[in-house]
C-alpha cells in the first residue's frame, strides 16, 4: 500500500532564533519514500542536517524574524500489516543485553523509574515474563489513563500520569516505558505518523503519535498503550530515550507556534 503523509508547520519568531527540527522521517524508512524527501521552508532559508546519538536526522535553522512556514508531502511504501504480535518473544536477562542497549533500562527526564519501581514489582513481578509481562502493562496503563488532547502537558512525568490518570499518547509511552524499564525490559520512545488506517476515522485533527518499542528475543518490538492494539501504516520520525530526545522543534530563544497541521492517509488508486 502507499501512504501520502506530511505536514505544514508555522512559527512566529520576534528575532532570529537558532532552531533544531526533527521532522523527517527516520532514516530506516527513507528507502521507502517515492520521491526525494525534503522540507520546504517559507520564506527559503539555509538549512542543514545531521545525525544524532540515536540516528534520527535532525535538521538545523536559524528562524528568522517574523513568520516561518515548515512544510513537507511526500507518499511512502508501506506493507500494510499491523504491528507484528510475538506471544513466544522471550525478556533477554540484563546481563545478555547489547551494550546499546542498556540505556533503554535507565531513568530519563519523562520516564521517573525510581518513583515507580516498587509499584511496577509489586503489580507485574509475579505475572508472566516477555512479552506477555510487556502486554500486561499496555493493558495496565490503557486502562488507566483517560486521553484527551486537553489533558496534553509538555511537563507531565511518567509518575506524574500514573497520579492524575490522564493525558496523550506521549503519556500512555511515557508511563508503559518506565514500567517496563522498571522491569528490566528495555524500552524506547517513538514518534511518527499513525493515520487512521484500516480503523474508523476519528473525529479529532490528525496529530503526530507516540508510542514505543521493546527489546525482546534480540529485536525490538513495537507496541502502542493508547491503542492497545496492533495498528497499520506507522511511519516512524524519530527514536530516543523519551520525548526530550526526539522533540519535533527545540528552540533557542523565543518562538510561538502559529498554526500545525499534519495529513496521514491512504493512497487509493
Amino acid at each position: 500500500m502507499k501512504i501520502r503523509a506530511g505536514y505544514e508547520i508555522a512559527y512566529e519568531c520576534p528575532q532570529p532564533t537558532p532552531m533544531v527540527l526533527m521532522l523527517s522521517v527516520h532514516p530506516s524508512r527513507i528507502a521507502d519514500i517515492a520521491a526525494p524527501h525534503r522540507i520546504v521552508f517559507d520564506p527559503a532559508i539555509a538549512a542543514r542536517d545531521y545525525r544524532d546519538d540515536f540516528d534520527n536526522i535532525c535538521t538545523r535553522i536559524i528562524a528568522p524574524l517574523g513568520r516561518l512556514t515548515v512544510a513537507t508531502d511526500f507518499v511512502i511504501a508501506d506493507p500494510g500489516t499491523p504491528d507484528v504480535v510475538a506471544p513466544d518473544a522471550e525478556q533477554v536477562p540484563v546481563q545478555d543485553l547489547p551494550d546499546d542497549v542498556l540505556i533503554y533500562l535507565l531513568g530519563s527526564r519523562y520516564c521517573d523509574t525510581d518513583h515507580l519501581s516498587s509499584m511496577a514489582w509489586s503489580m507485574f513481578g509475579s505475572g508472566p515474563t516477555g512479552w506477555g509481562r510487556v502486554q500486561a502493562i499496555c493493558d495496565h496503563v490503557h486502562q488507566r489513563l483517560s486521553f484527551g488532547y486537553h489533558h496534553a502537558s509538555a511537563t507531565r512525568t511518567a509518575w506524574d500520569g500514573f497520579r492524575e490518570q490522564r493525558g496523550v499518547c506521549r503519556d500512555f509511552a511515557h508511563l508503559a516505558i518506565t514500567l517496563c524499564r522498571c522491569m528490566n525490559i528495555p524500552a524506547r520512545y517513538c514518534t511518527g505518523y499513525l493515520g487512521d488506517i484500516g480503523v474508523p476515522l476519528a473525529p479529532e485533527p490528525m496529530d503526530f503519535s507516540a508510542w514505543f518499542e521493546v527489546y525482546l528475543g534480540g529485536r525490538w518490538y513495537t507496541f502502542d498503550a493508547r491503542h492497545n492494539t496492533p495498528r497499520i501504516g506507522r511511519i516512524l520520525m524519530a527514536h530516543g530515550r523519551d520525548a526530550t530526545d526526539v522533540a519535533l522543534s527545540t528552540s533557542f530563544g523565543a518562538t510561538k507556534l502559529a498554526s500545525f497541521n499534519v495529513h496521514t492517509d491512504e493512497v487509493v488508486d
